[in-house]
């Protein structure tokens, strides 16, 4: 496909840039006097250049018909926006009415004199009322005679000094000539034509009740009124009038007034003018800046392709680019895209100052030149295609806007030290196509206008029209997309609202910096130290502060500050105690520290410490995610305070954006502080301990239940203990060189010490171990003391047991030797050959001599012929073991004695103590205390 230059040919008057913003300026009255130039002054060449739209075309029609006789409006007022074409419209009148040359020379005006059903348009007079070409308190001359007033200047252009003479008087005087007399004058020398250009510019002169040579405020508006009124009666007579369509246009107050004044008279008999539709502004602007398309052929394939590209991209453009219609926008538009205009007559019309079709002429006509002199080789002249680098195309659109605008353009959109040209140089994947400055351009002429107050109340552009100003065929849309968040995160004065879906987001350039670009300035502030690590130090404690698996969870703590006692923690290192599995030396010094240090004490209960490390390449994201969201608060904290000024769209935006900061920090957090870390030791005899990291899930459930999950299947944390691994790890380390029993609370604190220990969950998980295996004859015998070779509360298979520091594990095969060197003392020959009665000695052991270390107890009888009729014992008990002692007893011999319903037992309970340095106050306060309550029968100090 050929680009657009070597397709449409500019006029050379804009390829050699000499053109003057004069020419662009249509002035009536410089045609009327012979002053203009050819393409204005001469009607075939005016015709050549001129687009005839549906409202001049229908315009032209009621002229001629009107100028004939046959018809037609006698009054028609032109009022449009600034720069609709208004005094362009009375350029073809006038060229109709006065030609010099057959009406066929007329390039589109015999179809429309055989739409007006006529043969022919007879030659009339014109008189043409500039409203700028006089002052109303200055006489001007036609040859000798001196005119004062419009009227006089309206009878002199029609009929000279004779026509003059009808109206001499009231020129004179300043007075409106009435109805009658302009009816005369414009039936002595129809067919004519009145066109009345700037006439508000004329009245507004007059001040309120100060009479003039051109009359006074009042004869002036009489006069149009009169006027209107004369017309109507002489049917090849006909009025045309333009008037500003916006206030701004009429001027002051007074040029207000005058506007609503002379609306108000020509209301009374007017057809209202048509303007000119955007699809007419096409050919308009294309006739005045192109030569004839001479290639139809290569002008249609390249609109087919952009049509074609337009949808298979489907949804990622705006809806009327899918339908078929737009490829006839596209050959209408062609070279320029359509975008361009819709975006000039829809949002940069609404500025006040820019007219609609000499201002858009104006500004293409540099456009183009500037393209030109750059071998531009786009399809077709794109938003994204504007030379905003070129001072002359940029001025002729920051003319229009506030100041500040220049600034703008040089740092972000478009230049060679722009952002753009600095992201593009830097990825080639944005450089082949100007992707960067594309985007940016096309945003600019999107978005500049609503930075006036303007009817614009939408602010900014979406993705979808961004993309469409920026693709060509070949192009993918992707490119350009992704240009697009690059420059939403790094320009300064680009701005975006709205949710962060495709449709959804608006984009606009601004004078003031952006706050993401205050947000990127804030974040830089914040210290690693003390508060990037706080606000990163609360997520955690969000996501892991209440991990019911741990007794404690510790953020950031120092060592001294993480009690060294019995319960389960978690231990979250700080960043600078990172991991990853190429470098891991950081994390595990730190662990090991922690797991041997408490301050600057030893640590010696390391084994209840697991730890949780963040990985190094997920580090940066999340100290940028807490720096984002300290500077989103900051600045809606500013705005709270009054210390930021920002209007309210920006205020919902900072809240908005700190409300996603802050979803997004704890999912930064999670993803990376990902590792947990174990400190272990295989054996006793490894020279150092070492540690294992486990990589947490972080798409699953909660942070606290995977840490959890990742213990327990790996065996790091043990919530359930069988018998069998007891006793295989006392076998290990605890059963052997002639040692056959093992202290359970030294075992457990055993676990809380040494890393190559079981690491129980809590206490109860070894109590329940024990429990378990205390059931069975098969993992170990248990007792509560050991006097020799005795123990003291033996039991294997079956008893109660209690998990105290007094609590032993026997081994099992010595256990099953003791219990039966027990039953044996126990067993004794009865009368008849029976069995002796069970008395309990053989579970208990009997009772323990602890001075001797004997096995005896209970006196027993050999002879049971004749029966006993007392019993008697006695037992020394150490005090350690008293309180499990006394409860055997009371089972086993008490209850025992007992049963029989005929007994009667009697229990005396003597207790002396000694006190070689003598009790203290304390201790004989509380005994006292303690036996009056309980009911001793004696209790005496000496």
């Amino acid at each position: 496909m050929k680009p657009w230059r070597e397709i449409a040919i500019p006029h050379k008057d804009v390829l050699e840039g000499t053109f003057q913003q004069s020419e662009f300026a249509a002035d009536i009255t410089a045609v009327s006097t012979g002053k203009a130039g050819r393409e204005y002054q001469d009607a075939v060449a005016f015709f050549e250049r001129t687009y005839i739209t549906e409202g001049m075309g229908l315009l032209l029609t009621q002229v001629a018909q009107r100028l004939a006789g046959r018809g037609g409006e006698p009054v028609v007022q032109l009022q449009t926006a600034f720069g609709g074409g208004k005094t362009h419209t009375m350029l073809a009148v006038y060229h109709l009415a006065t030609r010099k040359c057959a009406l066929s020379d007329l390039a589109g005006v015999p179809i429309l004199v055989d739409r007006a059903g006529l043969m022919d348009v007879p030659q009339a007079r014109v008189a043409v009322i500039d409203g700028t070409a006089h002052a109303p308190g200055q006489a001007w001359k036609r040859g000798k005679q001196v005119i004062k007033t419009l009227w006089g200047e309206l009878a002199w252009q029609l009929g000279g000094a004779e026509a003059f003479a009808m109206v001499k008087d009231a020129d004179a005087t300043g007075t409106s000539p009435g109805k009658d007399v302009l009816r005369e004058l414009l039936t002595a020398y129809a067919p004519c034509a009145v066109l009345i250009d700037e006439l508000v510019a004329y009245v507004r002169q007059f001040s309120e009740g100060q009479a003039l040579s051109g009359g006074t405020y009042d004869s002036n508006l009489s006069f149009v009124q009169a006027l209107t009124e004369g017309v109507k009666l002489v049917p090849n007579a006909i009025v045309l009038a333009s008037l500003p369509e916006s206030e701004v246009e009429a001027g002051s107050q007074r040029g207000v007034a005058a506007l609503r004044a002379l609306e108000k008279t020509f209301g009374r008999i007017q057809a209202l003018w048509k303007p000119v539709a955007t699809e007419e502004a096409f050919e308009i602007v294309r006739r005045r800046l192109f030569e004839p398309m001479r290639d139809a052929k290569a002008r249609e394939s390249v609109c087919r392709a952009f049509a074609d590209a337009y949808v298979s991209e489907g949804a990622k453009l705006p809806a009327e680019t899918q339908e078929g219609r737009y490829y006839d926008r596209l050959l209408q538009a062609y070279p320029i895209h359509p975008e361009v205009f819709d975006r000039l007559y829809e949002d940069w019309t609404t500025i006040d100052g820019f007219q609609r079709t000499r201002g858009v002429l104006k500004l293409m006509a540099k456009v183009i030149y500037r393209l030109w002199k750059d071998d531009n080789k786009d399809l077709m002249i794109l938003p994204g295609s504007l030379p905003l680098h070129d001072g002359s195309s940029r001025n002729e659109l920051t003319y229009y806007l506030p100041a500040g605008w220049d600034a703008v353009i040089e740092r972000d959109i478009d230049g060679d030290r722009a952002e753009t040209t600095e992201l593009e140089n830097k990825e080639p994947r944005f450089g082949q196509v100007g992707a960067a400055r594309r985007v940016a351009r096309t945003i600019f002429l999107g978005s500049a206008p609503s930075s006036v107050a303007t009817k614009v109340t939408t602010r900014g552009i979406d993705r979808a029209r961004i993309v469409l100003g920026c693709l060509q065929p070949g192009q993918a849309s992707s490119v350009y997309a992704d240009a697009l968040n690059r420059l939403s995160d790094r320009l300064h004065y680009l701005n975006a609202s709205g949710d962060k879906v495709q449709d959804a987001t608006r984009f606009w350039f601004d004078t003031r910096a952006n706050l993401r670009r205050e947000m990127e300035d804030r974040k830089r502030r914040f210290d690693d130290k003390t508060e990037v690590r706080g606000r990163i130090a609360e997520a955690l404690k969000k996501a892991v502060g209440n991990a019911a698996f741990f007794d404690g969870v510790h953020i950031f703590t120092p060592h001294a500050d993480i009690p060294d006692d019995t319960a389960l923690r978690l231990v979250v290192l700080p960043p600078e105690n990172w991991y990853s599995r190429e470098e891991s030396r950081a994390a595990f010094d730190s662990v090991l520290d922690r797991v041997r240090n408490n301050g600057s004490k030893p640590r010696y209960r390391g084994n209840r410490l697991i730890f949780l490390a963040a990985d190094h390449g997920a580090l940066s994201r999340v100290n940028d995610a807490a720096r984002v969201a300290l500077a989103w608060a900051s600045i809606v904290d500013d705005v709270k305070e009054g210390r930021l000024n920002i209007d309210l769209l920006q205020k919902n935006q900072a809240e908005k954006e700190l409300k996603t900061a802050d979803e997004v920090l704890p999912r930064a957090t999670r993803e990376c502080y990902k590792w947990l870390l174990c400190p272990v030791q295989e054996t006793p005899t490894d020279p150092k301990p070492n540690v294992e990291a486990f990589a947490l899930n972080t798409t699953a459930g909660s942070v606290g239940g995977e840490i959890e999950r990742v213990c327990t299947d790996n065996e790091l944390v043990i919530a359930t203990w069988s018998p069998i691994h007891l006793r295989t790890k006392l076998k290990e380390l605890y059963w052997k060189e002639g040692q056959n029993a093992a202290g359970a609370a030294a075992f457990f604190e055993d676990t809380l010490r040494y890393l190559y220990m079981p690491r129980f969950k809590s206490r109860d998980v070894l109590a329940q171990a024990i429990k378990a295996g205390a059931a069975s004859r098969d993992f170990f015998g248990t007792a509560y003391g050991q006097s020799g070779e005795g123990f003291e509360g033996f039991a294997l298979g079956g008893g109660s047991v209690v998990f105290d520091d007094t609590l032993l594990l026997i081994e099992p095969d010595a256990a099953k030797v003791y219990d039966a060197h027990q039953k044996t003392l126990t067993t004794a020959p009865t009368d008849m050959g029976g069995a002796a009665p069970d008395t309990g000695a053989g579970r208990s052991g009997g009772f323990s001599d602890s001075a001797t270390g004997q096995y005896g107890g209970l006196t027993t009888t050999a002879n049971f012929l004749a029966r006993s009729k007392s019993f008697h014992g006695s037992a020394d008990i150490a005090p350690a073991t008293a309180k499990m002692r006394l409860v055997q007893i009371a089972e086993e011999i008490i209850a025992v004695l007992g049963s029989d319903p005929n007994a009667t037992v009697k229990l005396v309970l003597e207790v002396s103590a000694e006190f070689p340095e003598g009790a203290t106050d304390t201790v004989k306060r509380a005994v006292s205390e303690n036996a009056r309550s309980l009911g001793l029968k004696t209790a005496e100090w000496e």
